[in-house]
């Protein structure tokens, strides 16, 4: 039987909701209603996309308080993954979001649904669900925060090996950029102040 709240297209749904907030920018893409909108329409499935009648401000704050829970959780998992798994649980009970199996042409399978119509239960269905089969079946270690000294980008990293660090590969290429210049740089000296040139490797 397989899992359908795991997939990457639910994944990338988790992380792209946490990442609307950029700390270190300051940067909100869930500010406005419109900003909602566009969010909806672009990661819920067809079926769930219908928003009508129009959203609410009650409905921006409910979101909001999803995409918190679901920062939450990828800035947990990697150091405290009990905590996290309390906070997918948590997560997952406010919203009324409950199991079920569904039968296509591919045989039986595994979801979670939410018990309530409103845009913050499905998201909260699509997300908590996703990140709580990626933490069962691949590990807590597989969800992390970005290394990059300026970025604070969540990430789940699909692969079998769970090494990444970093949220893409710019972040990436800047950390190494930087780890190579620190390498290079002139060490100080005495009270002189230069080295004379003398690098560290």
């Amino acid at each position: 039987m397989r899992n359908a709240s795991y997939t990457p297209a639910r994944v990338a749904t988790a992380v792209d909701l946490a990442n609307t907030w950029r700390p270190f920018r300051g940067e909100d893409d869930l500010e406005t209603l419109p900003q909602l909108r566009t969010f909806l329409v672009d990661h819920l499935p067809a079926v769930e996309r219908d928003v009508s009648p129009p959203l609410t401000d009650a409905d921006l704050t409910e979101v909001r308080a999803v995409r918190a829970t679901v920062r939450a959780v990828l800035e947990t998992a990697g150091a405290d993954a009990d905590r996290a798994a309390e906070i997918v649980n948590a997560g997952l009970r406010r919203h009324r979001v409950v199991p079920t199996i569904r039968r296509d042409e591919d045989g039986w399978w595994a979801d979670v649904v939410a018990d309530a119509d409103r845009p913050a239960a499905h998201l909260a269905a699509v997300t908590l669900g996703a990140l709580a089969a990626v933490i069962t079946t691949l590990g807590p270690d597989h969800l992390g925060v970005c290394a990059g000294a300026s970025c604070r980008a969540t990430f789940v990293d699909l692969s079998r090996n769970g090494s990444k660090q970093y949220c893409t590969r710019t972040c990436a290429h800047r950390a190494s950029v930087a780890a190579y210049r620190s390498r290079r740089r002139p060490a100080v000296g005495g009270p002189g102040g230069d080295s004379g040139g003398v690098v560290t490797d």
